[in-house]
This record gives C-alpha cells, sequence and structure tokens, in this order.
C-alpha cells in the first residue's frame, strides 16, 4: 500500500503559525441557526492560506473568484479541544477574525468553506478530531463554526499522521453525523468534504488506521455519515515518476469514482461523479518539476470536470496562482510555471454553477512596450522590451512585427515569435540621413485570427531639417492652423487636437496632409 502522501510546504507554512497551548475547553455550538445558502452543484473554491496575512475578500476580488477554500483551523496544541485559525490562540473562530470579509464575499454572492486540519495539524495532534477526544466537543467546534460565519460547507483535510489515528478517525465522523443531525433539525443546509491524498488510481485502501484513506469512508458509512463530496489531492504523488498531471488527475478521480461505486452501489453514474472533488497544485508541486501542473493541463481537467460533472474543482493555492518564479517548485507565493497573474483562477471560474457547461475562456493575450518612448540622436540607436501576457486560457504561440519606420530609421523585433508570457526586444537604428521629429511605431503580436498591438514613440534628434516645420510632438496641444513636420511631410491642423499622430487619422481626420517637405 501507499504511504501517506508528504506535504512539506504546509508542514512549514502552517507550522510557523503554531503557538502556546491553550485550555482545553468544548466549544458550545449555542445560538439560533438559520439556513445558509448552499453551494452550487458545481463549485470552484480554490484554497486560501489564511496564515499569511493577505487580505481573504481583497484576493478574492483581485482574482475574481467568488468561492474560497480557508485554510487551516486547528488546536493550539495537542489535547486541547478549542480550534484556532492557523493554530493561533490569538485568532479563535470569532466574527473578528475574517468575519468582515467573509461578509462581503457573501454579499457578492459567494462563500467559503473553512477547513480543518492540513498536513501541520495532522503531523502534529493539532487536528480537532486527534486533540481532542470528546466527540460531542468536536461537533460544537463544528457547529461553532458554522454558526459564526454562515457557511454552508465545511473542509476536513486528513492526511499524513491523522490517517493512522483510527480513534481520531473514528471521533472524525461522530462528530460529522452529530453536526448533520443539529443542521437537519433546524434547517440548515450544511455539507462536509473529506481531502485526501490520493494514488493515480484513487484512495488507498486498507484497514482503519493504518494510513488507508477508503477505510475512513466505509467508517463514515457506518456512522450514518452522508457522504457530500470527497476530495483528491491530486499533487504531491512523491512516487519518482515523471507525471502528465492531467492525465493522472482524471485516472485517480475515476478510480476514486469506481470505489465510491462499491460503496453505494445503488447511486447512478452522475450521483457518484457529484460526490467526486480534486484539488490541483499549479505548477511545480513539491516533489519537483516531474510534478508540474501546467496551464494547457488547467484546460483539459476544467473540460473534463465539466463533461463528468464533478463536485468541486479546486486548487492549492490562490497565493500561487501568478508566474513570479519559473522554475520554483512549491513555493508558497508563486507557481514556478509560465502564466499570467490568476490564470489557472480564470480557467477554472467558469466551473461554478448549477449544472451548466460554460466553456473556458478563449486563449488570448496581450503585447505592452517598457519603455514605450525613447529619443534618439540621429545615427544611434535603442531598445525596448516588448511583452506578453496571457490574459485569459492558455499560453499560445504570438508572432511579432513592427511598422511605422520613417525613411533612415529600421525597427526590428528579436524573436519574432515567443509563448504568451515571454518577452522579446524591438530595436530602433538610424541613419544620419534620418528627419528630425517624432514618430510612431507600431509593435503587432498574431497568434491566429488575434491580433493585439502596442505603440512605440520615437523621437529622433539632429538628423536632417528638411522640414521647416516644428516636429510634431505627443504632448502638444494644437489648434486649428497650426502646422507640424512628421515623417518627411508638412502637416496641418484643421481644429483642436493632442497625442494624434499625423498621417493615423485618415482623409477626413485633424491632419491634413501638405505634402513632402
Amino acid at each position: 500500500m501507499t504511504g501517506p502522501v508528504r506535504r512539506p510546504l504546509r508542514a512549514v507554512l502552517t507550522g510557523l503559525a503554531t503557538v502556546a497551548a491553550s485550555a482545553g475547553l468544548a466549544l458550545t455550538g449555542a445560538g439560533a441557526a438559520h439556513a445558509a445558502t448552499p453551494l452550487p452543484s458545481h463549485v470552484f473554491a480554490p484554497y486560501f492560506e489564511a496564515y499569511n496575512g493577505d487580505s481573504l475578500s481583497g484576493l478574492a476580488a483581485a482574482s475574481g473568484n467568488k468561492y474560497l477554500t480557508m485554510a487551516f483551523l486547528q488546536t493550539a496544541s495537542a489535547g486541547s479541544c478549542t480550534p484556532y485559525w492557523n493554530g493561533d490562540s490569538s485568532m479563535p473562530i470569532t466574527q473578528a477574525n475574517f468575519g468582515a470579509d467573509i461578509d462581503t464575499i457573501q454579499a457578492g454572492g459567494g462563500d467559503v468553506i473553512p477547513s480543518f486540519g492540513g498536513y501541520a495539524a495532522d503531523n502534529a495532534g493539532t487536528d480537532i478530531a486527534d486533540s481532542c477526544t470528546d466527540v460531542n466537543s468536536i461537533a460544537a467546534a463544528y457547529e461553532k463554526v458554522i454558526t459564526t460565519y454562515d457557511v454552508s460547507r465545511i473542509d476536513l483535510d486528513v492526511e499524513d499522521n491523522s490517517l493512522t489515528k483510527s480513534a481520531g478517525l473514528d471521533r472524525r465522523n461522530k462528530a460529522v453525523k452529530l453536526v448533520q443531525d443539529w443542521a437537519a433539525s433546524n434547517g440548515r443546509s450544511v455539507q462536509f468534504s473529506y481531502t485526501f491524498p490520493t494514488t493515480t488510481h484513487g484512495l488507498t485502501d486498507g484497514t482503519l488506521g493504518d494510513g488507508s484513506a477508503l477505510p475512513i469512508l466505509r467508517n463514515a458509512i457506518s456512522n450514518g455519515v452522508k457522504l457530500d463530496v470527497v476530495n483528491l489531492m491530486t499533487f504531491d504523488y512523491y512516487d519518482n515518476a515523471t507525471h502528465n498531471m492531467a492525465n493522472d488527475t482524471q485516472t485517480a478521480a475515476q478510480g476514486l469514482h469506481d470505489q465510491l461505486k462499491t460503496l453505494f452501489p445503488s447511486k447512478t453514474d452522475a450521483q457518484l461523479w457529484g460526490t467526486v472533488g480534486v484539488t490541483e497544485m499549479p505548477g511545480i508541486d513539491d516533489f519537483g518539476a516531474a510534478e508540474t501542473f501546467t496551464t494547457a493541463n488547467a484546460t483539459s481537467v476544467y473540460n473534463w470536470a465539466v463533461s463528468k460533472g464533478i463536485n468541486t474543482l479546486s486548487f492549492w493555492a490562490l497565493q500561487r496562482d501568478n508566474g513570479g518564479c519559473p522554475g520554483q517548485g512549491g513555493s508558497d507565493t508563486c507557481s514556478g510555471t509560465t502564466q499570467s497573474t490568476w490564470q489557472f483562477s480564470h480557467t477554472f471560474e467558469p466551473f461554478t454553477g448549477g449544472g451548466t457547461t460554460t466553456p473556458p475562456p478563449a486563449n488570448d493575450f496581450s503585447v505592452s512596450l517598457s519603455p514605450a518612448s525613447g529619443s534618439v540622436q540621429a545615427g544611434k540607436s535603442t531598445t525596448s522590451s516588448v511583452r506578453t501576457a496571457v490574459t485569459a486560457g492558455s499560453a499560445q504561440s504570438v508572432s511579432l512585427a513592427v511598422s511605422g519606420a520613417p525613411a533612415g530609421v529600421t525597427a526590428s523585433v528579436s524573436p519574432g515569435s515567443v509563448s504568451a508570457g515571454g518577452s522579446a526586444t524591438l530595436t530602433v537604428s538610424t541613419t544620419s540621413a534620418a528627419v528630425s521629429g517624432s514618430y510612431a511605431l507600431t509593435v503587432t503580436g498574431t497568434a491566429g485570427s488575434t491580433r493585439h498591438s502596442a505603440t512605440y514613440t520615437l523621437t529622433v534628434t539632429g538628423g536632417t531639417t528638411s522640414c521647416t516645420a516644428a516636429p510634431w510632438s505627443s504632448t502638444a496641444v494644437y489648434v486649428g492652423g497650426n502646422t507640424v513636420s512628421y515623417g518627411g511631410h508638412t502637416w496641418k491642423a484643421k481644429w483642436w487636437t493632442t497625442g494624434e499622430t499625423p498621417g493615423t487619422t485618415g482623409e477626413w481626420g485633424v491632419w491634413q496632409d501638405l505634402g513632402a517637405c
């Protein structure tokens, strides 16, 4: 049997937040319960690292995510029955901690899924089901989170040493049953998701407490638990193999589907898939480059998830959804792969809904220049960085070209093609015959039928002055009758204008071409 999956990233990060022991006081589930809004039947809810000081609602808004899974809740010390955010005794479960952020997200039509456990808690014995030996107190803690934040799902992240603690596994399931009964009696919609490590072909099997996950589901059923979602961590396989992470997600989930079929033989195929969740790790995971979930993998998994009708799509974690550290694995703040910021979020976000199958966003990109203008003495040269970025979908090959260079000026882009997210160099060279003035060079990126452009304003100084009118300036204000020289021609303004390049406004535009000068 495969042993429990290691997750050193979570161990290090969450472990930093663990503080000194707190009193083992049971929480109470008192307080009027009312029906929170249920989650959609298909939801994308990436994990948010609650322990690093980021704004929950701020990152939700910036990334476009309406639903987030908040990690993690755990006790401050083994033996305690009181959970805190990040195991930090200064962060109890109260409205003062994340309440306003959660209210903001809910007001916008979204919600959060608080998550208990995680690698660090499961390793340190501070997952509440391992730490607390009283089932009623564990249930009360779950209920307190539900009523404090008015949420409709709790995530239970069970991995590492927690998989070997049969007493804790049984207590957790008994507490879940108590909460489900409490919710039903109060007319409240509450779900639980069980998040487990996985092999590439489903959950490991064996006996309760031997490190296998499937026996936990059997124990849950024997305790009367309604299994809402079983969520697979489809990363950190640590099997020393090279992986196609999209394919492995599908085989792992298919394995889980088949295992659920043995547990629930009367359920339909759609009902079984409607119980499945998958959590990816964008880019290079903790194991290394052999386990790299690419932007193309994300599109494949999205299409597969829609076709199967799975319940939950997620990834670890929102703060990694950027390309700020190419080649780096297991980072807390970036994916280690080439991507635009929030690219994985934008690929998965259309998954959320009540069963609709919105297609993933079409591939798109942007082109920009840095700097976007420059001044060069005739006979000299200058350069600018041509930057591309993925704005939707996946990275695609973008061909780059430049136009608009006047006589005496040559311009080129190298390389002439990049993968969206890459950069090239615009080189502008002039001869002594170049005419002094300002010129607009257009850099155009093309991918299939999609084209985007950026303008580089070139100012040539010390060149020929065959034109007697003052050179056109992109920042000057002109009124009707003003003349300028540009591109070896004299131009007359028909009315007030600023920033409009002569020769680009057409026959009926502001500039009248008076001919070469």
